[in-house]
This record gives structure tokens, C-alpha cells and sequence, in this order.
């Protein structure tokens, strides 16, 4: 996997890209708030696939709710891996980069987004940002804070998702904007994953080469090592620099950053 710096900072990037080229569409004209929710939402869910992991960090990032969640879905991923595979497909434990790194999942993840959001807004929404905001944080700060501290990242996905809420216009959030944004982070956490040396599987269940589990990849001399070189000094900085930049021409298109009128900030638009 990409580390949970790079992975949350993609979903960011992703979120931010998306709604600035949207132009006219309802994904482009979200209002200040809207964008700000979508932004928590999908840099979470850019970690949301390794709760598939026991061991993973953001396993670990609500203590013993989130561990005893992810050890259910390492099973549950188990258990699908397993009917489903051919026999081409290697002989794993299927827990990890198995059905959470599918886009079937992220369709589902997607869905299952907006249905509670339209539930109610009232408690719904600050939920699910409380939620995704903690894993964002966790992602982000992996090394800058013990890994069982769970306390602190609850208090910090707290703080978060009440400024944000409180901060933003009080227009309501929109419930499909929320799904698609919970949609873009799972596969950018999938792209991320992809371009690493063991690839990820997508696709599944289509299948390829005879493997309903086919880790769609780059050729090798174009993936990276997890943590590397490649990934600190480039891929990292490089999202880095297109968030802040993408997430600017949203905002501005949001009506926040008024100041930017008059600067090109799409060159070629």
C-alpha cells in the first residue's frame, strides 16, 4: 500500500480536481459547505479500504472500535476471497486487498453514503465527517503520534467536524455529493495501491488471465516502493502541490476566496 500520508493527501487531491474541472455540473457548484464535507469525506475514505487490515494504522484510529471492525471486514474480505477465487488466483489469505480494494466496494461504500446521509442531516452527516476525519488524521499523522493513541485522534476528528460545520454556510449538504466524494476517496486509495509493487484488484470479480482477483498494475518498471523514494520525494509533494492548487479553483468557484478574482488559475481554460 501507499502510506497514509500520500493516500489521504490523494483522496484530497482527487476531491479537489474533480470539483474544479466540474464546470456547470451539480458536482461544480456545490456551496462552500458542500465542497468542505466532500473534502473530509473523501480524504477519509482514501483510507477507508485498509480497515481490511488488523495491523494496518488506521486500524487503529478509534482504539478498539475501529480494531475490533477491521478484524470483521479482514474476515468478512477472507471469506469472499476465497469462494470467489480461480485456480490461477495465488494461494493468499485474501484478508488484505481483497473486497474493501474493489470498485464494486466503492459503489457500495457510495450508496451506502448517501442513503444516511438522507436519512438525517441533523446527526447523520457530522457523524459520518467525525468518522472520515478521523481516519484522514490518522493517515495523515502515522508517525507523528503513538499509534494507540486514539484519544487524541478522537478529539482532533471532533474539532475538525465542528469547525468545518460551524465555519461553512448552512446550506444543506448534498446527500449524492456526499456518496460520490466517499466514491472518489476508495479509488484513489486504489490507484494509489496500484502503481505500488503489488498491485490491487480492482476489477474483481471480471476476470483476467483467468484471476477473478487480477492486481491491476503498471508494468513494473513503473511501480513504486511503498514508502520509497519515488513516493516521499515525488508522488507525495507533487499531490501535495495539485490539492492546494485544485482545492483553491474549487473554493474560488464556491465563492469563498474571492481575492483570487482576476488571477488564471486554470491557465488553459
Amino acid at each position: 500500500m501507499s502510506t497514509g500520508p500520500t493516500h489521504a493527501m490523494s483522496g484530497l487531491t482527487a476531491w479537489a480536481t474533480a470539483t474544479a474541472l466540474a464546470g456547470d455540473s451539480s458536482l461544480g457548484t456545490l456551496s462552500v459547505k458542500g465542497w468542505c464535507v466532500g473534502a473530509v469525506l473523501c480524504a477519509g475514505a482514501a483510507l477507508l479500504p485498509d480497515l481490511d487490515h488488523p495491523e494496518s494504522t488506521v486500524s487503529s484510529t478509534f482504539g478498539p472500535v475501529t480494531a475490533a471492525g477491521s478484524k470483521l471486514i479482514n474476515a468478512i474480505s477472507h471469506g469472499i476471497y476465497q469462494v470467489t477465487r480461480t485456480k490461477r488466483d495465488s494461494k493468499r489469505d485474501g484478508g488484505h486487498r481483497g473486497f474493501t480494494h474493489t470498485l464494486v466496494f466503492a459503489i457500495l461504500a457510495a450508496i451506502t453514503t448517501t442513503a444516511i446521509v438522507q436519512t438525517s442531516q441533523s446527526w447523520a452527516l457530522p457523524l459520518l465527517m467525525f468518522f472520515f476525519s478521523g481516519l484522514a488524521v490518522r493517515g495523515i499523522m502515522h508517525k507523528w503520534c503513538p499509534r494507540n493513541d486514539a484519544l487524541w485522534i478522537t478529539g482532533t476528528a471532533l474539532l475538525l467536524t465542528y469547525a468545518c460545520l460551524k465555519w461553512t454556510d448552512q446550506a444543506s449538504a448534498d446527500a449524492a455529493a456526499c456518496g460520490v466524494a466517499v466514491g472518489i476517496g476508495c479509488i484513489a486509495h486504489y490507484l494509489g495501491d496500484a502503481i505500488t509493487e503489488q498491485g490491487c484488484p480492482i476489477l474483481w470479480p471480471v476476470p483476467i488471465a483467468f484471476k477473478t482477483w487480477y492486481p491491476v498494475a503498471p508494468p513494473k518498471i513503473m511501480r513504486m516502493r511503498t514508502g520509497g523514494t519515488v513516493e516521499m520525494a515525488i508522488v507525495g509533494p507533487l499531490l501535495t502541490v495539485v490539492a492546494i492548487w485544485m482545492s483553491a479553483v474549487a473554493l474560488y468557484n464556491a465563492g469563498a476566496l474571492p481575492f483570487l478574482e482576476g488571477i488564471p488559475l486554470i491557465p488553459w481554460a
